[in-house]
């Protein structure tokens, strides 16, 4: 795990140069959210989402006073959530990347030698606060959830393209499991769990999270004041490693979780029951059948309803994550595959998905392999 972790920060920061429940903030223009306008212009940025809106973001500080935090009990369990949604037009705050103290954290926590606030300068496409769209049905929902020890933020382009494209997106900051989750009072907290990580806890703690946050969010006082406009019936989840195999126990917890994306994650959450919602898995070459991690098999004959295994030739562990496109804006490749077009396969692939179970639609992306995308292998076990 601490190999994974070390290589997805030398591989994309060294590039960057020599938490009844309730919310207890809920503020649409959080301190946590906004970018340094001095350092915005020169700073790399991720690519433009393809979809026609303009995206909107706040940061959610949740604390659930009913739960003690899993890895630090004296605690009740407290989050950090990033909501990124389609917006009328955008406000004059441009969104951050991360905060200083987040991305110093993260550099620091892997000694990596770039400066501490590398990250805090990437630029994004969405703005603090932008007063939401208000579309007839309401806004599907896609919840994000990162791997062990990475911060939210390193699924951002992801986020911000489905948001372009019409979905509120909300990614969750899993306190004390990741290197840099900054909170509203100035503190920011590191990983607490990394050096020795507890999957079936871990996939017990993110299925309680995660339907904290969907209460949060859609509950009689939402913590977001667009929290009405969340449709419960379209609501998926898409997780990188860690929030992959949480995807498991988050569905069989919650059965607002409609279906789930799994991006490279080992099923370490062991189950014996049947999925019956609609599963993507999305991985590596590494992962095929009777490849080097047998989980997959077994979760693919537990899955009941529609389902994909999907392997994508050039691509590494952490290419289904923002660090593919920065990596290569710094000349530091992170796969084989160009890191532009790995940022781009994965936005469409998750997107078809959401598309397909989230708005009934039906995109030929997902019938099987494309010329568009000829990298992509569908895996027939």
């Amino acid at each position: 795990m601490k190999r994974i972790l070390l290589l997805a920060a030398s591989a994309a920061l060294a590039l960057c140069g020599p938490a009844a429940a309730s919310a207890a903030a809920r503020s649409d223009a959080a301190p946590v959210d906004a970018a340094p306008a001095a350092s915005v212009r020169a700073a790399p940025a991720l690519p433009e989402p393809t979809g026609t809106h303009r995206i909107g973001r706040v940061a959610l500080h949740l604390v659930d006073r009913d739960r003690a935090d899993p890895w630090v009990p004296q605690e009740k369990r407290e989050l950090m959530v990033s909501l990124w949604y389609p917006a009328r037009t955008p406000s004059s705050t441009p969104a951050a990347y991360m905060t200083a103290a987040e991305s110093q954290t993260y550099v620091q926590s892997n000694d990596i030698p770039v400066p501490p606030d590398a990250l805090a300068k990437i630029t994004t496409h969405s703005t603090v606060g932008a007063a939401p769209v208000r579309p007839r049905g309401g806004l599907p929902l896609v919840l994000l959830s990162p791997g062990y020890g990475m911060p939210r933020a390193t699924l951002t382009g992801l986020a911000e393209e489905l948001a372009s494209r019409g979905y509120a997106v909300a990614a969750i900051g899993h306190n004390y499991e990741a290197y840099g989750i900054s909170f509203p009072d100035g503190h920011t907290t590191s990983c607490v769990i990394c050096g020795a990580p507890d999957d079936r806890k871990t996939g017990d703690t993110r299925a309680a999270d995660v339907s904290f946050v969907l209460d949060e969010l859609t509950g009689t006082h939402p913590a977001w004041k667009g929290g009405p406009l969340i449709d419960t019936e379209r609501t998926a989840m898409v997780g990188h490693s860690a929030g992959g195999f949480s995807t498991i126990p988050a569905m069989l917890r919650d059965a607002r979780v409609k279906a789930a994306v799994n991006m490279d994650g080992n099923f370490r959450y062991l189950n014996e029951l049947p999925v019956d919602r609609p599963m993507l898995m999305l991985g590596q070459p590494a992962h095929v059948p009777g490849g080097e991690d047998p989980t997959w098999d077994k979760t693919w004959n537990q899955l009941t309803d529609w389902k994909r295994w999907l392997s994508v030739d050039g691509m590494q562990h952490l290419s289904f994550t923002d660090l593919a496109v920065l990596a290569k804006q710094f000349g530091i490749p992170l796969q084989e595959l160009d890191g532009d077009r790995a940022d781009a396969l994965t936005r469409a692939y998750v997107a078809a998905f959401v598309d397909t179970h989230l708005r009934g639609r039906h995109v030929p992306l997902l019938d099987g392999p494309s010329s568009r995308f000829p990298e992509v292998k569908f895996q027939h076990p």
